[in-house]
């Protein structure tokens, strides 16, 4: 089996190139993918393969295989904007949006992971349930509107499992991790209220600058001496914002912005409270006053040990112990987190990386590429998986 998958991922690989460079040369934003959806059922009609549109506006969602037994395979399918900077014959076409986070990358992966269990349906063991999925990189994630709408129901997968591109790793790799691997983020939004004036007279004001500062130093006893240092925890403030102010002027009212982010459910709960205590008890202590809204994001993604202990040995069979490496935790984030928080789910990277090319700029830059070679990689693997796991 696998020699035959590893033969039709070669046979299909210019066409999974293609597939890759119009993906990236006509980038959609977040719940936005109407071309893009439209594109990946015209590849799917056109091999047969059994599909419904309009799962979270734009997803896509493929089912090949018949029997009880069924397994998932997710891919993003969303851009981000970001202006392109690379001098290639596949740059975007769209102003101002770029697939700078590579999932043209998995949705042209799966969709020829889609063509392989297809060729190979006779011999599959029961159904692949194949999800293309919209709004990764917005709140409140494609994934969590999929599963309210039904996407891991009829059938219900036993587990599921994604991938993502990972331009550290060289073409050829995946990274690995069982257990807590992602952490969960909120975004934080405190607005600081006094009273302004002139910053010559400052006895006649409530300073909001003053106390924006003494609120992001206040929180920073969060990590230092609130949380479990087991726990992986981090708050940063990335932008700051008045209505009004100057050199000379102190303003009514101060913005603040940021980032929450543990690996931790309980914990993440119980820090939003003392977030919003310590913000509003530091304003009120100089007799401003503050309003605290934390935007609740994405959950911690797990990768459930049964399955990473499977998807490892699959994937040492499929490309060798030398190019499946263990991975540390990560404080970044991703929806498929909230499909790890429903079934055992893993998610794994996806080496696009080649240092000898040059293709080394991280995700979210506007000169990230990766080596196409990944594809053979990203096809071949999701479909083993799948096969493997449902014959076993």
């Amino acid at each position: 089996m696998k020699n035959k998958i590893k033969k039709i991922s070669k046979e299909i690989f210019n066409e999974l190139v293609g597939y890759r460079r119009h993906l990236h040369m006509h980038p959609e934003l977040s719940f936005a993918e109407i071309k893009t959806s439209k594109y990946i059922t015209e590849i799917l009609t056109k091999y047969d393969i059994k599909h419904t549109r309009g799962w979270a506006g734009h997803g896509v969602v493929a089912i090949i295989g018949k029997g009880k037994k069924c397994v998932a395979l997710r891919a993003d399918i969303d851009a981000l904007p970001i202006k392109e900077e690379n001098n290639v014959a596949y740059k975007s076409i769209v102003n101002g949006i770029m697939h700078a986070c590579g999932h043209d990358v998995h949705t042209a992966s799966m969709l020829g992971a889609a063509i392989i269990l297809k060729k190979l349906e006779s011999e599959l063991s029961g159904k692949v349930k194949i999800i293309f999925q919209p709004g990764e990189e917005k709140l409140p994630g494609g994934a969590s509107i999929m599963i309210k709408e039904g996407v891991l129901t009829k059938p219900k997968p036993t587990s599921i499992v994604g991938q993502h591109v990972h331009p550290p790793l060289e073409v050829g790799k995946i990274g690995i991790r069982s257990g807590m691997y992602m952490a969960s983020a909120d975004e934080i939004y405190i607005t600081v209220e006094g009273i302004g004036g002139h910053a010559a007279l400052p006895q006649k004001c409530i300073d909001t600058v003053l106390l924006s500062a003494e609120i992001i130093t206040s929180l920073q006893q969060l990590v230092s001496r609130r949380s479990d240092p087991t726990i992986p925890t981090v708050l940063s403030f990335g932008k700051i914002n008045s209505e009004g102010g100057a050199t000379n002027v102190i303003p009514n009212k101060v913005i603040i912005e940021g980032t929450f982010r543990t690996m931790n459910e309980v914990w993440r709960k119980e820090a939003h409270k003392i977030i919003r205590n310590i913000a509003m008890n530091v304003a009120k202590s100089s007799g401003g006053k503050c309003k605290v809204k934390i935007k609740v994001g994405y959950p911690t993604l797990k990768n459930n040990k049964n399955i990473y202990n499977k998807l490892k040995t699959y994937a040492t069979d499929y490309l060798g112990k030398e190019n499946v490496i263990e991975l540390p935790i990560r404080l970044t984030s991703e929806d498929f987190s909230f499909y790890s928080q429903e079934i055992p789910a893993c998610f794994y990277r996806l080496g696009t990386g080649n240092k000898l090319r040059n293709i080394v700029s991280p995700v979210h830059t506007p000169t990230f590429d990766v080596d196409e070679r990944c594809l053979l990689v990203g096809s071949g693997l999701m479909a083993y998986y799948a096969i493997m796991e449902l014959t076993h």
